[in-house]
């Protein structure tokens, strides 16, 4: 049996060295870039965009490392795990600075920013805001349901969320919804991603408050969430469906502020 547990070690080792290979030169390549920055003002926001796709990669290479411990060592790997979720953080965060990380707001206050991205054509938003939320999920299911991080995703899946709405250009993605316009397909996969993602972290921070304490700080981030989701069905003509989010939202208002009158009325008794 101990032998069999050497062997198992020894390729397990082996495996995972050409997977720490790629990790150490991704790290170079952003360590390059950072420097290159300050140098050039030009094509910055582009290069941003490529060190998030290159942050996922570190992820997905992360992940491996830890399925093969599993399989292999029949032990999961947390630091692997860590290391992952903190390279999808850093994706996540690459994104926000170049499409901002705003939730509630009209798109005239991150239009600017899409500017400078113009020629990142619509599969490829696609294709990266896809990418993370497969991270996402990913690192998630490896660290398991009973994980101690498992409230701390709620604020990565509600950043997901907003960085995926914020790389649609809303000024011209109702032209945009013609089927013989390129890139039609990506343009309403991703406009359907970032309804049910916002959605979904409306609800999640809403789970989040009844099962923690009734943080108010929770369903707030819920509400505002909820806000998203209406000032998206706004922006493309759905008055239903806002007037619906709308009324969802003051009730879950009403319900914050009637948690919160019985919070002083039990301080106070």
């Amino acid at each position: 049996m101990k032998k069999t547990s050497e062997e198992a070690r020894r390729r397990y080792t082996e495996y995972i060295q050409e997977y720490k290979v790629f990790i150490e030169a991704a790290q170079e390549r952003e360590r390059t870039a950072k420097a290159a920055f300050a140098a050039d003002g030009g094509g910055v926001a582009l290069a941003k965009l490529a060190l998030a796709g290159d942050s996922l990669d570190v992820v997905a290479h992360f992940l491996l490392m830890n399925s093969l411990s599993v399989s292999l060592l029949g032990i999961r790997n947390e630091a692997f795990l860590n290391e992952a979720r903190k390279s999808c953080y850093k994706a996540v965060i690459w994104l926000e600075e170049v499409v901002t990380p705003l939730i509630d707001a009209p798109f005239s206050e991150y239009e600017e920013s899409l500017a400078a991205i113009e020629g990142f054509t619509d599969e490829s938003r696609y294709e990266l805001v896809r990418k993370l939320g497969f991270a996402v999920d990913a690192i998630e299911e490896g660290y398991g349901e009973n994980s101690k991080w498992k409230w701390s995703f709620v604020e990565l899946e509600a950043r997901f969320a907003a960085v995926t709405r914020n790389l649609l250009n809303l000024k011209t993605l109702l032209a945009g919804m013609d089927p013989r316009i390129e890139g039609y397909a990506a343009r309403l996969a991703h406009l359907g991603l970032a309804r049910e993602l916002l959605q979904q972290s409306a609800d999640r921070y809403r789970q989040k408050y009844e099962m923690g304490n009734l943080r108010v700080d929770d369903i707030k981030a819920g509400i505002n969430f909820l806000a998203a989701v209406r000032r998206l069905h706004v922006a493309l003509g759905e008055t239903e469906q806002a007037e619906v989010v709308k009324k969802k939202a003051e009730i879950w208002k009403a319900k914050m502020e009637d948690d919160l009158r019985k919070a002083e009325q039990a301080r106070k008794a």
